[in-house]
Protein backbone atom coordinates (compact mmCIF):
# COMPACT_ATOMS: atom_id res chain seq x y z
CA UNK A 1 0.00 0.00 0.00
CA UNK A 2 1.37 3.38 -0.95
CA UNK A 3 1.12 6.35 1.34
CA UNK A 4 -1.34 9.02 0.16
CA UNK A 5 0.18 12.29 -0.97
CA UNK A 6 0.13 15.11 1.59
CA UNK A 7 -3.15 17.01 1.33
CA UNK A 8 -2.55 20.26 -0.51
CA UNK A 9 -5.19 22.27 1.39
CA UNK A 10 -3.55 21.46 4.73
CA UNK A 11 -0.16 22.51 3.43
CA UNK A 12 -1.63 25.76 2.14
CA UNK A 13 -3.29 26.47 5.48
CA UNK A 14 -0.01 25.85 7.29
CA UNK A 15 1.81 28.27 4.98
CA UNK A 16 -0.86 30.87 5.67
CA UNK A 17 -0.30 30.48 9.41
CA UNK A 18 -3.60 28.67 10.14
CA UNK A 19 -3.22 25.44 12.18
CA UNK A 20 -4.79 22.97 9.69
CA UNK A 21 -6.62 20.96 12.35
CA UNK A 22 -8.41 24.11 13.53
CA UNK A 23 -9.49 25.48 10.14
CA UNK A 24 -13.19 24.69 10.68
CA UNK A 25 -12.96 26.37 14.06
CA UNK A 26 -11.95 29.65 12.43
CA UNK A 27 -14.97 29.41 10.12
CA UNK A 28 -17.26 28.56 13.04
CA UNK A 29 -15.89 31.50 15.02
CA UNK A 30 -16.54 33.81 12.07
CA UNK A 31 -20.19 32.70 11.80
CA UNK A 32 -20.68 32.88 15.57
CA UNK A 33 -19.31 36.41 15.77
CA UNK A 34 -21.36 37.54 12.75
CA UNK A 35 -24.44 36.56 14.74
CA UNK A 36 -23.10 38.20 17.88
CA UNK A 37 -22.30 41.38 15.94
CA UNK A 38 -25.65 41.80 14.17
CA UNK A 39 -26.98 44.02 16.96
CA UNK A 40 -23.81 46.03 17.60
CA UNK A 41 -24.62 48.91 15.26
CA UNK A 42 -28.32 49.38 16.02
CA UNK A 43 -29.36 47.90 19.39
CA UNK A 44 -28.58 51.14 21.24
CA UNK A 45 -30.81 53.43 19.09
CA UNK A 46 -33.41 50.64 18.82
CA UNK A 47 -33.80 50.51 22.59
CA UNK A 48 -33.82 54.31 22.83
CA UNK A 49 -36.64 54.40 20.27
CA UNK A 50 -38.57 51.91 22.44
CA UNK A 51 -38.47 54.36 25.33
CA UNK A 52 -35.37 53.20 27.24
CA UNK A 53 -33.32 56.27 28.34
CA UNK A 54 -29.81 56.49 26.92
CA UNK A 55 -28.26 56.30 30.39
CA UNK A 56 -30.12 53.03 31.08
CA UNK A 57 -29.02 51.65 27.72
CA UNK A 58 -25.42 52.43 28.68
CA UNK A 59 -25.98 50.65 32.02
CA UNK A 60 -27.40 47.63 30.18
CA UNK A 61 -24.28 47.48 28.00
CA UNK A 62 -22.13 47.86 31.12
CA UNK A 63 -23.80 44.87 32.82
CA UNK A 64 -23.30 42.89 29.61
CA UNK A 65 -19.64 43.90 29.65
CA UNK A 66 -19.16 42.86 33.28
CA UNK A 67 -20.57 39.42 32.47
CA UNK A 68 -18.32 39.21 29.40
CA UNK A 69 -15.30 40.22 31.49
CA UNK A 70 -16.02 37.50 34.04
CA UNK A 71 -16.45 34.87 31.34
CA UNK A 72 -13.30 36.00 29.54
CA UNK A 73 -11.30 35.70 32.75
CA UNK A 74 -12.69 32.24 33.50
CA UNK A 75 -12.27 30.92 29.97
CA UNK A 76 -8.56 30.13 30.32
CA UNK A 77 -9.04 28.40 33.67
CA UNK A 78 -12.04 26.41 32.46
CA UNK A 79 -10.03 25.29 29.43
CA UNK A 80 -7.50 23.81 31.87
CA UNK A 81 -10.31 22.05 33.70
CA UNK A 82 -12.64 20.99 30.89
CA UNK A 83 -10.72 21.52 27.66
CA UNK A 84 -11.47 24.17 25.02
CA UNK A 85 -14.18 22.19 23.25
CA UNK A 86 -16.41 21.94 26.33
CA UNK A 87 -15.83 25.60 27.20
CA UNK A 88 -16.90 26.60 23.68
CA UNK A 89 -20.00 24.39 23.94
CA UNK A 90 -20.89 26.06 27.23
CA UNK A 91 -20.53 29.48 25.65
CA UNK A 92 -22.83 28.52 22.78
CA UNK A 93 -25.48 27.16 25.15
CA UNK A 94 -25.39 30.25 27.39
CA UNK A 95 -25.61 32.63 24.43
CA UNK A 96 -28.58 30.85 22.87
CA UNK A 97 -30.50 30.43 26.15
CA UNK A 98 -30.28 34.06 27.25
CA UNK A 99 -30.90 35.39 23.74
CA UNK A 100 -34.17 33.44 23.78
CA UNK A 101 -35.09 35.06 27.10
CA UNK A 102 -34.23 38.50 25.70
CA UNK A 103 -36.30 37.96 22.55
CA UNK A 104 -39.32 36.12 23.93
CA UNK A 105 -39.85 38.05 27.17
CA UNK A 106 -37.68 41.12 27.74
CA UNK A 107 -38.27 42.93 24.44
CA UNK A 108 -41.97 42.08 23.93
CA UNK A 109 -42.75 43.23 27.48
CA UNK A 110 -40.29 46.17 27.32
CA UNK A 111 -39.16 45.00 30.77
CA UNK A 112 -35.89 46.61 31.77
CA UNK A 113 -35.20 44.12 34.62
CA UNK A 114 -35.64 41.23 32.17
CA UNK A 115 -33.36 43.02 29.72
CA UNK A 116 -30.70 43.25 32.41
CA UNK A 117 -31.14 39.54 33.10
CA UNK A 118 -31.43 38.24 29.54
CA UNK A 119 -29.08 40.53 27.66
CA UNK A 120 -26.72 41.09 30.59
CA UNK A 121 -26.12 37.40 31.29
CA UNK A 122 -25.91 36.64 27.58
CA UNK A 123 -22.57 38.43 27.86
CA UNK A 124 -21.19 35.26 29.44
CA UNK A 125 -21.61 33.41 26.16
CA UNK A 126 -19.37 34.81 23.46
CA UNK A 127 -16.16 35.08 25.56
CA UNK A 128 -16.40 31.43 26.59
CA UNK A 129 -16.78 30.41 22.95
CA UNK A 130 -14.29 32.82 21.38
CA UNK A 131 -11.56 32.87 24.03
CA UNK A 132 -11.90 29.13 24.54
CA UNK A 133 -10.90 28.86 20.90
CA UNK A 134 -8.09 31.37 21.49
CA UNK A 135 -6.64 29.05 24.15
CA UNK A 136 -7.02 26.14 21.72
CA UNK A 137 -4.98 28.06 19.13
CA UNK A 138 -2.28 28.85 21.71
CA UNK A 139 -1.95 25.12 22.44
CA UNK A 140 -1.69 24.09 18.78
CA UNK A 141 0.02 26.85 16.77
CA UNK A 142 3.84 26.71 16.49
CA UNK A 143 5.57 29.59 18.28
CA UNK A 144 7.19 30.82 15.07
CA UNK A 145 3.74 31.45 13.57
CA UNK A 146 1.83 32.28 16.75
CA UNK A 147 1.41 35.96 15.91
CA UNK A 148 0.03 35.08 12.49
CA UNK A 149 -2.31 32.43 13.92
CA UNK A 150 -3.59 35.02 16.39
CA UNK A 151 -4.02 37.46 13.52
CA UNK A 152 -6.32 34.93 11.82
CA UNK A 153 -8.24 34.58 15.12
CA UNK A 154 -8.87 38.32 15.23
CA UNK A 155 -9.61 38.28 11.49
CA UNK A 156 -12.49 35.88 12.19
CA UNK A 157 -13.50 37.59 15.45
CA UNK A 158 -13.76 41.13 14.10
CA UNK A 159 -14.90 39.85 10.72
CA UNK A 160 -18.09 38.97 12.55
CA UNK A 161 -18.21 41.52 15.39
CA UNK A 162 -19.11 43.97 14.07
CA UNK A 163 -18.05 43.94 10.41
CA UNK A 164 -20.21 41.35 8.67
CA UNK A 165 -22.66 41.44 11.56
CA UNK A 166 -23.43 45.09 10.85
CA UNK A 167 -23.59 44.38 7.12
CA UNK A 168 -26.10 41.58 7.75
CA UNK A 169 -28.13 43.93 9.94
CA UNK A 170 -28.08 46.63 7.28
CA UNK A 171 -29.37 44.13 4.71
CA UNK A 172 -32.03 42.46 6.86
CA UNK A 173 -33.56 45.34 8.82
CA UNK A 174 -35.25 47.00 5.80
CA UNK A 175 -36.90 43.67 4.92
CA UNK A 176 -37.46 41.90 8.25
CA UNK A 177 -37.43 44.73 10.78
CA UNK A 178 -35.12 45.24 13.74
CA UNK A 179 -36.77 42.66 16.01
CA UNK A 180 -36.79 39.79 13.50
CA UNK A 181 -33.16 40.54 12.65
CA UNK A 182 -32.25 39.64 16.25
CA UNK A 183 -33.77 36.20 15.63
CA UNK A 184 -31.59 35.86 12.53
CA UNK A 185 -28.60 36.58 14.77
CA UNK A 186 -29.52 33.58 16.94
CA UNK A 187 -29.60 31.32 13.87
CA UNK A 188 -26.13 32.48 12.79
CA UNK A 189 -24.65 31.97 16.26
CA UNK A 190 -26.00 28.42 16.50
CA UNK A 191 -24.76 27.61 12.99
CA UNK A 192 -21.27 28.89 13.79
CA UNK A 193 -21.09 27.14 17.14
CA UNK A 194 -22.09 23.79 15.67
CA UNK A 195 -19.65 24.20 12.77
CA UNK A 196 -16.73 24.57 15.18
CA UNK A 197 -17.82 21.95 17.68
CA UNK A 198 -18.80 19.23 15.22
CA UNK A 199 -16.18 19.62 12.49
CA UNK A 200 -12.94 20.35 14.37
CA UNK A 201 -11.02 17.18 15.17
CA UNK A 202 -8.00 18.00 17.31
CA UNK A 203 -6.79 16.25 20.45
CA UNK A 204 -5.96 19.52 22.20
CA UNK A 205 -9.68 20.28 22.38
CA UNK A 206 -10.32 17.58 24.96
CA UNK A 207 -7.98 19.10 27.54
CA UNK A 208 -5.26 21.71 27.20
CA UNK A 209 -1.98 20.56 28.77
CA UNK A 210 -1.12 22.83 31.69
CA UNK A 211 2.08 23.55 33.54
CA UNK A 212 3.23 20.59 35.60
CA UNK A 213 1.73 20.69 39.09
CA UNK A 214 -0.57 23.62 38.27
CA UNK A 215 -4.20 23.12 39.24
CA UNK A 216 -7.21 24.99 37.85
CA UNK A 217 -7.83 26.78 41.16
CA UNK A 218 -4.19 27.84 41.25
CA UNK A 219 -4.52 29.16 37.70
CA UNK A 220 -7.67 31.06 38.68
CA UNK A 221 -6.02 32.72 41.66
CA UNK A 222 -2.74 33.11 39.82
CA UNK A 223 -4.42 34.89 36.91
CA UNK A 224 -5.11 37.74 39.36
CA UNK A 225 -1.95 37.65 41.47
CA UNK A 226 0.20 37.48 38.33
CA UNK A 227 -0.90 41.05 37.58
CA UNK A 228 1.35 42.31 40.39
CA UNK A 229 3.63 39.27 40.72
CA UNK A 230 4.77 40.02 37.18
CA UNK A 231 4.15 43.74 36.49
CA UNK A 232 4.78 43.14 32.80
CA UNK A 233 1.70 40.94 32.63
CA UNK A 234 -0.23 43.56 34.58
CA UNK A 235 0.79 46.24 32.11
CA UNK A 236 -0.11 43.96 29.21
CA UNK A 237 -3.55 43.28 30.66
CA UNK A 238 -4.15 47.03 31.01
CA UNK A 239 -3.06 47.58 27.40
CA UNK A 240 -5.56 44.91 26.35
CA UNK A 241 -8.33 46.69 28.27
CA UNK A 242 -7.54 49.94 26.49
CA UNK A 243 -7.30 48.23 23.09
CA UNK A 244 -11.06 47.77 22.59
CA UNK A 245 -12.54 49.93 25.38
CA UNK A 246 -13.13 52.75 22.89
CA UNK A 247 -14.71 50.30 20.44
CA UNK A 248 -17.32 49.08 22.93
CA UNK A 249 -17.90 52.59 24.19
CA UNK A 250 -18.46 53.81 20.65
CA UNK A 251 -21.08 51.08 20.11
CA UNK A 252 -23.16 52.89 22.74
CA UNK A 253 -22.61 56.53 21.83
CA UNK A 254 -21.69 56.80 18.15
CA UNK A 255 -24.85 55.31 16.57
CA UNK A 256 -26.89 58.05 18.21
CA UNK A 257 -24.30 60.76 17.41
CA UNK A 258 -23.91 59.81 13.75
CA UNK A 259 -27.66 59.49 13.13
CA UNK A 260 -29.06 62.28 15.32
CA UNK A 261 -26.27 64.89 15.22
CA UNK A 262 -24.16 64.31 12.11
CA UNK A 263 -27.17 63.40 9.95
CA UNK A 264 -26.50 59.92 8.57
CA UNK A 265 -29.32 57.42 8.22
CA UNK A 266 -29.19 54.22 10.28
CA UNK A 267 -28.36 52.23 7.15
CA UNK A 268 -25.49 54.58 6.29
CA UNK A 269 -24.15 54.27 9.84
CA UNK A 270 -24.29 50.46 9.63
CA UNK A 271 -22.40 50.61 6.33
CA UNK A 272 -19.77 52.86 7.94
CA UNK A 273 -19.42 50.41 10.79
CA UNK A 274 -19.04 47.52 8.36
CA UNK A 275 -16.36 49.40 6.41
CA UNK A 276 -14.57 50.31 9.64
CA UNK A 277 -14.16 46.71 10.66
CA UNK A 278 -13.75 45.33 7.16
CA UNK A 279 -10.54 47.34 7.21
CA UNK A 280 -9.85 46.02 10.69
CA UNK A 281 -10.08 42.34 9.77
CA UNK A 282 -7.49 42.63 7.01
CA UNK A 283 -5.31 44.83 9.20
CA UNK A 284 -5.44 42.07 11.84
CA UNK A 285 -3.69 39.74 9.40
CA UNK A 286 -1.24 42.43 8.39
CA UNK A 287 -0.22 43.44 11.90
CA UNK A 288 -0.06 39.83 13.10
CA UNK A 289 2.56 39.14 10.44
CA UNK A 290 4.24 42.53 10.97
CA UNK A 291 4.56 41.79 14.67
CA UNK A 292 6.27 38.47 13.94
CA UNK A 293 8.74 40.30 11.70
CA UNK A 294 9.56 43.67 13.33
CA UNK A 295 8.63 42.96 16.94
CA UNK A 296 5.40 42.57 18.88
CA UNK A 297 6.05 45.46 21.25
CA UNK A 298 7.00 47.95 18.58
CA UNK A 299 3.88 47.11 16.57
CA UNK A 300 1.62 47.53 19.61
CA UNK A 301 3.15 50.89 20.52
CA UNK A 302 3.13 52.69 17.19
CA UNK A 303 0.50 50.97 15.08
CA UNK A 304 -1.89 50.41 17.98
CA UNK A 305 -1.43 52.97 20.75
CA UNK A 306 -0.23 55.99 18.81
CA UNK A 307 -2.37 55.18 15.79
CA UNK A 308 -5.59 54.89 17.82
CA UNK A 309 -4.86 58.09 19.72
CA UNK A 310 -5.02 59.99 16.44
CA UNK A 311 -7.74 57.98 14.68
CA UNK A 312 -10.12 58.19 17.67
CA UNK A 313 -10.09 61.98 17.45
CA UNK A 314 -10.43 61.96 13.67
CA UNK A 315 -13.44 59.63 13.89
CA UNK A 316 -15.30 62.23 15.93
CA UNK A 317 -14.09 65.58 14.60
CA UNK A 318 -14.04 64.97 10.85
CA UNK A 319 -17.71 63.87 10.46
CA UNK A 320 -18.83 66.45 13.04
CA UNK A 321 -17.20 69.23 11.02
CA UNK A 322 -18.00 67.92 7.53
CA UNK A 323 -21.55 66.72 8.16
CA UNK A 324 -23.02 63.63 6.43
CA UNK A 325 -20.19 63.36 3.90
CA UNK A 326 -20.11 59.59 3.43
CA UNK A 327 -16.75 59.20 1.59
CA UNK A 328 -14.93 61.33 4.17
CA UNK A 329 -16.57 59.51 7.08
CA UNK A 330 -15.68 56.22 5.40
CA UNK A 331 -12.01 57.25 5.28
CA UNK A 332 -11.72 58.10 8.99
CA UNK A 333 -13.77 55.03 9.98
CA UNK A 334 -11.37 52.80 8.03
CA UNK A 335 -8.41 54.55 9.69
CA UNK A 336 -9.81 53.82 13.15
CA UNK A 337 -10.52 50.20 12.27
CA UNK A 338 -7.01 49.68 10.93
CA UNK A 339 -5.25 51.16 13.95
CA UNK A 340 -7.30 49.01 16.37
CA UNK A 341 -5.60 46.02 14.73
CA UNK A 342 -2.20 47.36 15.71
CA UNK A 343 -2.73 45.76 19.12
CA UNK A 344 -3.04 42.23 17.68
CA UNK A 345 0.46 41.05 18.76
CA UNK A 346 -0.55 41.44 22.44
CA UNK A 347 -2.23 38.01 22.14
CA UNK A 348 1.12 36.43 21.25
CA UNK A 349 3.16 38.59 23.61
CA UNK A 350 1.24 37.94 26.84
CA UNK A 351 1.94 34.18 27.17
CA UNK A 352 5.58 34.92 26.41
CA UNK A 353 5.79 37.40 29.31
CA UNK A 354 5.10 34.57 31.77
CA UNK A 355 6.42 31.42 30.03
CA UNK A 356 6.25 29.27 33.20
CA UNK A 357 2.56 30.07 33.76
CA UNK A 358 1.08 30.53 30.30
CA UNK A 359 -2.40 29.59 31.52
CA UNK A 360 -2.33 32.43 34.04
CA UNK A 361 -1.03 34.88 31.44
CA UNK A 362 -3.76 33.89 28.99
CA UNK A 363 -6.38 34.27 31.73
CA UNK A 364 -5.01 37.76 32.47
CA UNK A 365 -5.13 38.58 28.74
CA UNK A 366 -8.73 37.40 28.50
CA UNK A 367 -9.57 39.33 31.67
CA UNK A 368 -8.33 42.49 29.98
CA UNK A 369 -10.26 41.69 26.81
CA UNK A 370 -13.45 41.09 28.75
CA UNK A 371 -12.96 44.14 30.93
CA UNK A 372 -12.87 46.35 27.87
CA UNK A 373 -16.47 45.37 27.08
CA UNK A 374 -17.69 47.12 30.23
CA UNK A 375 -14.98 49.77 30.70
CA UNK A 376 -15.97 51.39 27.40
CA UNK A 377 -19.72 51.63 28.15
CA UNK A 378 -18.94 52.57 31.77
CA UNK A 379 -16.85 55.54 30.58
CA UNK A 380 -19.81 56.61 28.44
CA UNK A 381 -22.31 56.16 31.28
CA UNK A 382 -20.13 58.14 33.71
CA UNK A 383 -18.98 61.01 31.51
CA UNK A 384 -21.39 61.55 28.61
CA UNK A 385 -23.66 63.56 30.91
CA UNK A 386 -21.15 66.05 32.34
CA UNK A 387 -18.69 66.12 29.41
CA UNK A 388 -20.78 65.24 26.38
CA UNK A 389 -19.71 62.98 23.53
CA UNK A 390 -16.69 65.17 22.74
CA UNK A 391 -15.35 64.74 26.28
CA UNK A 392 -15.84 60.97 26.11
CA UNK A 393 -13.90 60.83 22.84
CA UNK A 394 -10.99 62.71 24.44
CA UNK A 395 -10.99 60.26 27.35
CA UNK A 396 -10.71 57.33 24.94
CA UNK A 397 -7.93 59.07 22.99
CA UNK A 398 -6.06 59.66 26.25
CA UNK A 399 -6.42 56.00 27.18
CA UNK A 400 -4.84 54.96 23.88
CA UNK A 401 -1.97 57.37 24.54
CA UNK A 402 -1.46 55.74 27.94
CA UNK A 403 -1.29 52.31 26.27
CA UNK A 404 1.47 53.59 24.02
CA UNK A 405 3.38 54.82 27.08
CA UNK A 406 3.02 51.39 28.74
CA UNK A 407 4.63 49.40 25.93
CA UNK A 408 8.25 49.94 27.10
CA UNK A 409 7.32 47.79 30.12
CA UNK A 410 6.24 44.85 27.93
CA UNK A 411 9.73 43.42 27.54
CA UNK A 412 10.19 39.69 27.22
CA UNK A 413 11.73 38.17 30.36
CA UNK A 414 15.46 37.57 30.31
CA UNK A 415 16.41 33.91 29.77
CA UNK A 416 17.83 32.01 32.73
CA UNK A 417 21.55 32.65 33.21
CA UNK A 418 23.18 29.86 31.18
CA UNK A 419 26.47 28.17 31.76
CA UNK A 420 29.35 29.92 30.04
CA UNK A 421 29.79 27.15 27.48
CA UNK A 422 26.18 27.42 26.39
CA UNK A 423 25.71 31.17 26.62
CA UNK A 424 26.11 31.84 22.90
CA UNK A 425 23.75 29.06 21.83
CA UNK A 426 21.04 30.11 24.25
CA UNK A 427 21.31 33.74 23.21
CA UNK A 428 21.07 32.77 19.55
CA UNK A 429 17.97 30.66 20.24
CA UNK A 430 16.35 33.55 22.11
CA UNK A 431 16.94 36.17 19.46
CA UNK A 432 15.65 33.86 16.74
CA UNK A 433 12.25 33.55 18.41
CA UNK A 434 9.29 35.29 16.78
CA UNK A 435 8.91 38.89 17.74
CA UNK A 436 12.26 39.02 19.53
CA UNK A 437 13.46 41.83 17.33
CA UNK A 438 12.47 45.13 18.86
CA UNK A 439 11.19 43.63 22.10
CA UNK A 440 14.24 44.08 24.29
Amino acid sequence: MTNPPPPAPRALLARLGIPPTLAWGYLGLLLFMIGDGVESGYLSPYLVDRGIPESRVALLFTVYGIAASLAAWLSGVLCDLWGPRRVMATGLTVWAAFQLLFLTAALPLTSYPLMLLGYGLRGLGYPLFAYGFLVWIAGVAPRARLGTAMGWFWFAFTGGLPTLGSLVAGGLIPHLGAYATLWAALVLVVAGGLTALLLVRDAHGARRPRTAGERPLATLVGSITVLWRNPRVGAGSLVRVINTASQFGFFVVLPVHFTKTVGFTLTQWLHLLSAMFATNIFANLLFGAVGDRIGWRRTIAWCGGAGCTLSTLLLFYVPTAAGPNFPLALLVAACYGATLAGYVPISALMPSLEPRHKGQALAALNLGAGASTFVGPAVVAAFVGPLGIEGVVWIFAGMHAVSCALTPFLKLPDPPEPAATHRTAVAAHTTEGPGAKGLR
